[in-house]
């Protein structure tokens, strides 16, 4: 049975609100139940952001996630904050470009660094973080396949900036290309 839920988590304006919903969208056009739960700090650019995201074959009983199965940290806080509560051999996705490796739980966690905005920058856009991020989730878990998020874009992306489709591609595929 294919089922994984995950935190997503960063500062307020990295995307983290943006790749779950993406995330969500592509698991329904996959055929899985979804769920996406967004949390957001006192502030909105700067502050602390989070969202849950569940993904299942099955019927979904709660979309509140205690102790995740996999986790997207863009910030150190983001970090500290949740990667305690992520399970025994869950995926961790570690926006190395922010956050020291020697932090990653190494020995409990499947951890993969991945220097998010130093992918972004090379790309020509460090908004982009977020999109290497999620390209670097899908392909290591495996949940599901990275054309069902690339697809989902224009789900998620406003009409006015549909033009930058084609980049957001370049940066799921970069990150995507990280961790193989």
């Amino acid at each position: 049975m294919r089922y994984m839920d995950s935190i997503i988590a960063g500062f307020g304006g990295q995307g983290v609100m943006l790749i779950g919903n993406l995330l969500a969208y592509a698991g329904m056009k996959d055929g899985l139940n979804v769920t996406y739960i967004p949390v957001y700090g006192p502030e909105m650019r700067g502050g602390t952001a989070n969202c849950t995201v569940v993904l299942s074959e099955e019927d979904i009983g709660s979309p509140i996630i205690r102790c995740p199965k996999s986790l997207i940290a863009m910030n150190r806080p983001s970090l500290d904050k949740f990667q305690p509560r992520v399970v025994d051999n869950g995926i961790h996705i570690i926006n190395s470009s922010l956050i020291d490796m020697d932090l990653a739980d190494t020995a409990r966690l499947k951890c993969f660094g991945v220097p998010c905005n130093d992918i972004a920058d090379e790309l020509g856009n460090t908004r982009m973080a977020n999109m290497v991020a999620i390209g670097a989730f899908v392909q290591a878990s495996g949940i599901i396949p990275l054309d069902a998020v690339i697809g989902s874009l224009e789900n998620v992306i406003s009409p006015r900036y549909h033009k930058l489709i084609p980049a957001n591609t370049k940066a799921i595929e970069a990150g995507a290309k990280h961790v193989a």
